[in-house]
């Protein structure tokens, strides 16, 4: 396997953490090579948990010792270094930051609940799944106008938003495939069959100090859209 070169970044990443996922998007979209370092969670290696305390994915750190350990930061990090579609231009009108910050607070929180609705029982499986549904009713209202959510063309917004709607999707795909929301469907279908989508969902071994260096990101030249 290819060695890494001394000035790669690392990235610690876990294959189905949405907020991982769009870290990885962003880094092979922009075509960065990095050294991914896949973990598990009940086993979180002490290099990751030194260069971020907090023992969330993703942490990315660079060579000279800084770490990055939000999702957002680290896609500004990529689309920074390289942008050939434009993602970053959905960031600067307010609606794209809006979506966002409401798909990470408002909507995380239900999805959650939703997923895991067993650890939640205050309240039926159902209920949170209807307070999540009014952020698909958002999307879904914009989707009927934009192919994507910020416009004609895939954006940070679709890339950040994108892996939490997939995991909504997934917990019961019977009622998503039949609900009122055919435009977001479409949308997220798009997404799913995109090859920048099965190029950040390869599975890798999880790292340990023992491992062989896996690289990721440098190959990753396909547009998602």
């Amino acid at each position: 396997m290819t060695a890494a070169q001394p000035e790669s970044p690392i990235l610690y990443s876990f294959r189905r953490c949405p907020f991982a996922m769009r870290a990885r998007l962003a880094i092979a979209y922009a075509e960065i090579p990095v050294e991914l370092r896949e973990i598990e969670l009940r086993n979180k290696p002490a290099a990751m948990l030194a260069a971020s305390p907090k023992g969330t994915v993703p942490v990315l750190v660079l060579p000279s010792g800084q770490v990055v350990d939000e999702s957002l930061d680290i896609m500004h990090w990529a689309l920074h270094i390289r942008d050939p579609d434009h993602w970053l231009a959905a960031w600067h009108p307010p609606s794209g930051q809006a979506l966002i910050q409401r798909n990470d607070g408002e909507f995380k929180y239900y999805l959650d609940r939703y997923k895991y609705a067993d650890r939640y029982p205050e309240y039926p499986m159902v209920y949170y799944r209807q307070h999540g549904e009014y952020f698909l009713s958002a999307l879904e209202q914009q989707l009927r106008q934009t192919a994507y959510l910020c416009g004609a063309h895939f954006s940070i917004a679709d890339a950040a938003i994108a892996p939490f709607i997939r995991q909504f999707a997934a917990v019961d795909q019977a009622w998503f495939a039949q609900a009122n929301y055919p435009a977001l469907r479409r949308w997220l279908q798009v997404f799913l069959d995109s090859d920048l989508f099965h190029g950040i969902m390869q599975s890798y071994r999880p790292w340990t100090t023992d491992s062989a260096v896996q690289l990721f990101g440098n190959t990753a030249s396909n547009r998602s859209n």
